[in-house]
C-alpha cells in the first residue's frame, strides 16, 4: 500500500455532475479507538485500516438525512428525508484514498433502505427512529425492524458545547472523509470508491449524556469497553456524491 493521501479539511476535488445530492443535518459523531487488527478482517478486499497515531476507530454517527435527490433534480421531501445511524470504520486503499466503510446503516424509510441495499449493496437496515432536539441537547433513537438482528437498538443524547474554531488532527481524521469504500456491484466484484464533496464541517464540542446501544456489536465489532475518545456535533452540510470508481480510478459506466 502507498502512503495515504493527506487528511484535508476541504474536499480534494469538486464533483460537477453528482450522482446524488443530499443534506446531512444534526450529526453526532461518537468514536472509540481500537487496534487495527481488530477491524482489518471486516474491511473490503483491497483496503486496510486507516490509522492515526497507530490506532484506528469505530464510529457511531447519528444524524438526519434531508432531501436526497438524484443527479441535479430537487431533493425528495418525504422519501428522501429520514433519521439515520451508522456504524463505520476507517479505510485506505491501494491508491492511498482514505474513506469510510459502513458496517450498518439504520434508516427509517423502507424504500430508501431497499434501494440502498439493492442498488448500492450498502448495509442499510429498516428501523423505527427519531431525532428530537430540546434546548442544547439532541436525542437519537433507533429500533431495528428488518432484516435484523431484531433487538438492535440505540438511544443517544448529546449536549452541544462551544464551536471548534480549529479542529485538531484527530477531529479532521474522523470527520473529513471524502469517500466510501464498498463492493458496490456485489461481493465478488472489485472494490469501488464513491467520492463525496461538501463544505468544511462546522464542528462543536459535545458531551455524551446517554449512549445505550448494541448497534456496534450487531455490526460484528467488540462492545466498547471504554468511554469514547471523541464526541462531536455538527449542524450539518449539503453534500454531493459522485459516481463509484473502480480501484484504478476509472469511473463505472
Amino acid at each position: 500500500m502507498p502512503d495515504p493521501a493527506p487528511v484535508t479539511p476541504d474536499a480534494p476535488a469538486a464533483i460537477r455532475m453528482p450522482l446524488l445530492t443530499q443534506q446531512w443535518l444534526d450529526l453526532a459523531f461518537i468514536h472509540w479507538a481500537v487496534e487495527p487488527d481488530v477491524v482489518a478482517g471486516l474491511l473490503p478486499r483491497g483496503t486496510v485500516p486507516d490509522t492515526h497515531d497507530g490506532v484506528t476507530y469505530v464510529g457511531l454517527v447519528a444524524f438526519r438525512m434531508h432531501r436526497v435527490g438524484w443527479l441535479r433534480l430537487p431533493g425528495v421531501p418525504y422519501l428522501g428525508t429520514f433519521p439515520e445511524t451508522n456504524v463505520r470504520l476507517y479505510s485506505v486503499d491501494a491508491q492511498g484514498r482514505r474513506g469510510v466503510v459502513f458496517r450498518s446503516m439504520d434508516a427509517s424509510r423502507l424504500i430508501p433502505v431497499v434501494m440502498g441495499r439493492v442498488g448500492f449493496r450498502l448495509p442499510y437496515l429498516w428501523s423505527r427512529m427519531t431525532v428530537r432536539a430540546a434546548g442544547d441537547t439532541v436525542t437519537y433513537t433507533s429500533s431495528r425492524r428488518w432484516p435484523g438482528p431484531r433487538g438492535a437498538a440505540s438511544r443517544i443524547t448529546v449536549r452541544t458545547g462551544e464551536p471548534i474554531e480549529e479542529p485538531n488532527e484527530l477531529e479532521h481524521f474522523l470527520t473529513a472523509r471524502w469517500g466510501m469504500h464498498n463492493a458496490f456491484f456485489g461481493g465478488t466484484e472489485p472494490l469501488a470508491y464513491l467520492p463525496n464533496h461538501h463544505p468544511r464541517w462546522p464542528l462543536y464540542r459535545a458531551e455524551l449524556i446517554t449512549c445505550e446501544e448494541n448497534l456496534v456489536t450487531a455490526a460484528g465489532l467488540p462492545a466498547p469497553s471504554d468511554a469514547p475518545v471523541s464526541v462531536l456535533y455538527s449542524p450539518g452540510v449539503p453534500v454531493r456524491l459522485g459516481r463509484p470508481a473502480r480501484p484504478a480510478g476509472i469511473p463505472t459506466p
